[in-house]
């Protein structure tokens, strides 16, 4: 949902009634991923997808029932060898979808997404995700109990939350308003700690955990959608290439920094698309700065005065991706010069060099959709060969667990 957030943000603001429907899961060559949404007013108004087309209508069709109904829903949508012309994925994939209303007068739900919207995407009308530096996690129950579906929590990193998923069933006796509140607040308490180990990771997931918070109960599935500031590209050395690459790094979403050490050629001018240029010895600025594990390093400067004192603590740290621009008679100096300073095999096997994908790429553009390719490859799982008569994957599961729940769908 935090993918239309700055719409839904403004639907808000003017007190519209919509309904939102989410993918939740998506298996196969899903065209969309968990979070991506697709939001429906009251007027008939529609903004986002679900499917790249595929089902938007049947989707749109749900939106406007869940208007009607005040009910939050949940449906499967997959391909049908029956019948190819039933609503369905022709891709051949199967996502789920949550579908809920979000009526002006909700008390309970609307301001908790209202929260949530407005870290998502500030007054200024900015899409990216906490772009005020309020990352948020946005966490509903997306399967369970029908009376618990649609529910909502505000996670802030620091654990403190808004909303409440609502009390969980107990099959066995009736609830005193003391236990019901223990009860509640321990799936709370569960859902929040969830939520911080994806936000602090800066994804988006399900995880599966028990009604009453513990490991055991009634099964419940979170959708936990995280606001994060963008991921951070440094781009280290201010060469053409490194305009280039700036460009393709705002395009897929990175907030771009240049960084080198030569002030007539580190210039705002030279490099419009980067969010900062800096002027700085590039280990000295690597050393000042922070990173995480979303961080992309580029280093195009390929001189080794530059090159060995930022490899050497770029290889130490704990981010996504480190590239190095070189002939691979460069590339074996830079190895030999790296072991000497210390770096162990582990840590060499993570360096990216020369840098990008073979794609015979010669000009700045090239080189950088090149470099670019290697980098969502790295994120994405994927292997950089051509689809075609490869028999592999389109899209690839890079499930993983986290906390206690299990963690599966993962953007």
């Amino acid at each position: 949902m935090l993918d239309i957030a700055a719409e839904l943000h403004r639907w808000c603001e003017e007190g519209r009634d919509f309904a939102v429907a989410t993918v939740v899961t998506a298996v196969g060559s899903a065209p969309r991923q968990p979070g991506a949404a697709l939001a429906v007013d009251a007027a008939g108004t529609a903004i986002g997808s679900v499917s790249g087309g595929c089902v938007e209508g049947a989707v749109y069709d749900l939106c406007q029932d869940a208007l009607r109904t005040g009910q939050a829903v949940r449906e499967s949508f997959g391909y049908s060898d029956e019948d190819a012309f039933a609503v369905g994925l022709t891709c051949g994939g199967t996502i789920d979808i949550l579908v809920t209303p979000v009526p002006a007068d909700d008390t309970r739900l609307r301001p908790v997404l209202a929260a949530a919207l407005s870290a998502a995407a500030p007054a200024s009308g900015d899409p990216a995700a906490a772009a005020d530096g309020r990352p948020a996690a946005l966490v509903r129950i997306a399967d369970g109990p029908p009376e618990l579906l649609g529910r909502a929590l505000l996670v802030r990193p620091d654990g403190s939350y808004e909303g409440s998923l609502g009390p969980a069933l107990d099959r066995t006796a009736a609830l005193g308003r003391t236990a019901a509140l223990g009860r509640t607040s321990a799936l709370d308490r569960t859902a929040v700690d969830e939520a911080r180990a994806l936000l602090e990771a800066g994804r988006t997931a399900t995880v599966e955990v028990g009604a009453d918070g513990g490991r055991c109960g009634e099964p419940v599935t979170l959708l936990v959608e995280s606001a994060v500031p963008p991921p951070r590209m440094i781009v280290f050395g201010a060469i053409d290439f490194a305009g280039a690459l700036a460009r393709i790094g705002k395009f897929l979403g990175y907030h771009v920094t240049v960084c080198d050490a030569r002030p007539v050629f580190a210039t705002a001018r030279r490099f419009p698309d980067a969010d900062e240029v800096v002027v700085d010895w590039p280990h000295r600025y690597l050393d000042a700065t922070e990173v995480d594990a979303r961080t992309v390093l580029c280093v195009l400067t390929h001189d080794a005065k530059f090159d060995i004192p930022l490899l050497e603590r770029a290889l130490r740290l704990p981010v996504a991706y480190v590239g190095a621009m070189g002939s691979r008679r460069t590339h074996e100096d830079r190895l030999r010069r790296l072991r000497e300073a210390g770096l162990g095999q582990s840590a060499l096997a993570r360096l990216r060099s020369p840098i990008g994908l073979d794609l015979g790429a010669r000009t700045p553009e090239e080189t950088a959709l090149s470099i670019a390719s290697e980098i969502v490859a790295a994120r994405r799982g994927g292997s950089g060969v051509p689809l075609t008569g490869a028999h592999i994957p389109i899209h690839h599961d890079l499930s993983a667990s986290v906390g206690m729940g299990r963690i599966g769908s993962v953007v």
